[in-house]
């Protein structure tokens, strides 16, 4: 059986990059590698064992292209419009609240939010599938 464990992304400011996890989804360093040319920290937080891999090539100054098929990694909390009012206090600009239905039932309210080096999360709110 499989367990997943991270998923990694390249950051080109570990500094804002950590600074953006911390605050956004209150995942903090678990691990560090520091090697001379690049550094890979593991977050996380709390609620999961499951890490963000933040890889950083010292140095680079160019942004990172995402191509077609990256999408999104999504995470839960318990009170989505709560937890979007407070990062747009702490100055985050995350896209509109929003609800997926089918019919009148609702299947999720979520929304997202780039990281500094364009990444998207999804944030959701913790209900039916989405625990």
């Amino acid at each position: 059986m499989a367990k997943l464990i991270h998923t990694m992304v390249r950051v080109r400011d570990l500094d804002a990059s950590l600074t953006f996890y911390r605050e956004v989804l209150d995942m903090s360093p678990a691990h560090t590698l520091d090697f001379p040319d690049f550094a890979l920290v593991y977050l996380r937080n709390a609620e999961s064992d499951a890490e963000i891999e933040l890889t950083w090539n010292k140095g680079r100054q160019e942004p990172y292209t995402h191509g077609d098929g990256y999408g999104h990694v999504a995470v839960v909390v318990d009170d989505v419009t709560a937890h979007h009012a407070k990062l747009v206090r702490a100055g985050y600009q995350p896209l509109d609240v929003k609800e997926f239905k089918d019919g009148d039932t609702l299947l999720a309210r979520f929304f997202f939010i780039q990281d500094p080096d364009g990444y998207k999360i999804e944030i959701l709110e913790r209900h039916g599938h989405y625990r």
